[in-house]
């Protein structure tokens, strides 16, 4: 993978406007064209629309043809936000080189990873024909960001640099410029990622939910109307403005698709964005698809519904052991079932939770020993085989081997299976009383029975935990899983009751040294293993870190974020897996795991195999879903015209 220069790279998709192709009507539009609905495709894109030519470069992406529906199953309404995922419009995002480009954005410059100026393409229009303009980064900025009521907690943390945010300017209409003290070198990352910053808003449609330029009574009108708690306008403009949600279909966006359906439904359809920045080579606008189907069905059956042909594209939800039973499907259903490789740290990781509020567990959690004991009772070779067939990479939860920075000794360390160590370390802690079960007894006379809490929507996590709890129970530890609904497990989490959890690993296995090595700092809540630490980063509340090793982690992040040259990074990356290898704050298995993917055998230029992966290729969204493309009445041919 190709190293990301940030400092210097500059990659665009734009064309002179008199060297476009000549530009074709979409089918699906015409009838709205045709009765002065819209305009026709030469007023609706930009002056320079994005033109993908990846199907010149690329023998296995075909020129599509326009039109057709494809449905996706989803286990829960608001995993409707995956179609913005999926969509990966963003200002700045990867390319299938795994470089940044500019996208939404016709251009960008960057002076020393402190100076940003992002040139819009003119012309370009939000889904429901209003301009896409300077004002929409202004509103975000002055009206949202610097808002006080909005933001209590001020700007993005990926904005802040040293405690400083930037200088914002409007240059003109079409251009505005991020200016920094100190290097930002996370900012161009942030806005392409799967749950992209964003920095922009639909000023035009959001200016009527707030006090600065709403009428008074029609906005106390509409907070009555939307039953909004507490009866204050940020409450409505918050939840009026869901870009990542998406679940407001009267909100513009800049998606390839748009949402149609109000919540709550079971059933949601989302249509082709007539005003969709980008062409193909030919001068057909994009998406091919016209509409994208959301059904919500039970996580449990969703494998069982994609086997029998209720998906078109399914990856989310399924898993190795359903591989057998999709095949056995494929042809009745006339699905294509591929296997790609996941990317994480690990397929299931444990979290002990730093920050837990039991006073004798928590010095345990905090105790290297402790963590180390724990991963090495666990055998992953027998993991491997009884679930993955053997197939998977076994060890910590590190980076794959794929990455630049991968070092073998960063998953060995702490993983091998040896009983004996881990029982010599756990007497070392004084733990070495058991009860009659043999179960160790804690310096208050407890067992040492841990509550892994779950978010149990994974039949191959409990089989994982399952082959776990028998060989701790070697070592005199009893597992016993929580599983609770993902928002009551993160709660527990960050509120301290939850003694570990259960999740995935590092979220981008594949990271470079100019990627951002934020995941290995207490930075974030979200960080199961010091939930408090990592809010403490983000608000100042809670507590800081309290043991050296987090705190030197922290130091060295902040290293990396003022560090000029790529070798410097990678020296700083280099320390900071050192120090996760060697004190062991999460505990991975295997990582490497198949992933099924299932395809509609109509479904055209979904990849063969990749990385399914949520950083950095937002699961399919950087292999462009707009791209797709479904044949009509089981026509083989490629059509680069209608």
């Amino acid at each position: 993978m190709k190293s990301l220069i940030l400092a210097l790279l500059l990659v665009t998709c734009t064309v002179d406007a008199s060297e476009l192709p000549q530009l074709h009507e979409t089918p699906a539009l015409e009838q709205q064209v045709q009765a002065g609905q819209i305009e026709s495709i030469a007023q609706r894109l930009p002056d320079t629309p994005y033109v993908d030519t990846l199907a010149e470069k690329q023998a296995e992406i075909d020129l599509g043809r326009q039109g057709g529906s494809i449905r996706l199953l989803m286990g829960k309404a608001k995993d409707v936000r995956m179609l913005v995922v999926y969509g990966y419009a963003r200002l700045i995002g990867f390319n299938d080189q795994m470089e940044l480009e500019a996208d939404i954005l016709e251009s960008f410059d960057v002076v020393d990873n402190r100076q940003f100026t992002f040139h819009l393409r003119p012309g370009h229009r939000w889904s429901d024909g209003a301009p896409f303009t300077s004002d929409d980064f202004r509103y975000f900025w002055e009206d949202v960001a610097m808002n006080d009521e909005l933001s209590p907690f001020g700007p993005p943390p990926a904005m802040v640099v040293d405690g400083q945010p930037p200088t914002f300017e409007v240059l003109d209409k079409y251009t505005v410029r991020y200016t920094w003290q100190s290097p930002n070198p996370e900012f161009l990352l942030a806005l392409a990622g799967p749950s992209p910053l964003y920095i922009y808003q639909p000023a035009h449609y959001l200016k009527q939910f707030h006090a600065r330029y709403a009428d008074p009574d029609r906005l106390a009108q509409l907070i009555a109307e939307a039953d909004i708690k507490k009866k204050k306008w940020t409450g409505l403009h918050q939840r009026q403005d869901h870009q990542y949600k998406f679940d407001n279909p009267d909100m513009p966006t800049l998606q390839p698709w748009v949402p149609t359906t109000p919540l709550p439904s079971e059933h949601f359809v989302f249509k082709r964005n007539p005003y969709y920045h980008r062409i193909d080579s030919t001068g057909h606008q994009l998406p091919y698809l016209d509409e994208v189907v959301i059904n919500i069905s039970s996580s449990k059956l969703i494998p069982a519904k994609t086997g029998a042909g209720e998906s078109d594209l399914q990856g989310r939800y399924l898993e190795m052991s359903n591989y057998t039973f999709l095949r056995e499907g494929a042809e009745r259903s006339k699905l294509d079932v591929r296997l790609w490789s996941s990317s994480r740290g690990s397929r299931v990781a444990i979290y002990p939770n730093l920050n837990a509020n039991d006073d004798t567990w928590r010095p345990l959690m905090r105790d290297v020993r402790f963590r180390r004991a724990l991963s090495l009772a666990i055998n992953r070779h027998e993991i491997n085989e009884v679930i993955y067939f053997g197939l998977a990479l076994e060890g910590a939860n590190t980076l794959i081997p794929a990455s630049p920075l991968y070092k073998p000794e960063y998953r060995n360390a702490w993983s091998r299976f040896d009983l004996k160590t881990a029982n010599q370390l756990l007497d070392e802690l004084g733990l070495h009383k058991r009860d009659a079960r043999g179960i160790r007894l804690l310096p208050d006379g407890r067992p040492a029975e841990i509550i892994i809490q779950s978010a149990g929507e994974s039949t191959e996590e409990t089989d994982v935990l399952e082959l776990i709890h028998d060989s701790w129970m070697e070592a005199g530890i009893k597992l016993h899983v929580k599983p609770t609904e993902r928002e009551i497990f993160r709660n527990r989490v960050f509120a301290g009751d939850a003694l570990m959890s259960v999740w995935f690993g590092l979220e981008n296995g594949l990271a470079t040294a100019d990627m951002t090595p934020a995941e290995l700092a207490p930075t974030s809540q979200q960080q199961l293993q010091w939930p408090k630490w990592g809010k403490h980063y983000e608000t100042g509340q809670d507590e800081p870190p309290q043991l050296p090793e987090a705190q030197h982690l922290l130091e060295l992040y902040q290293q990396w974020r003022h560090a000029s040259a790529t070798e410097e990074r990678r020296r700083i990356w280099g320390e900071m897996l050192q120090i996760h290898a060697d004190q062991v704050y999460s505990i991975g298995t295997v990582t490497e795991v198949k992933q099924p993917i299932v395809v509609n055998a109509q479904l055209h230029n979904v990849p063969k195999t990749a990385l399914w992966n949520w950083e950095p290729n937002a699961f399919f969204g950087r292999f462009r879903p707009d791209r797709f493309w479904r044949e009509a009445d089981g026509s083989n041919a490629i059509a680069g015209g209608q």
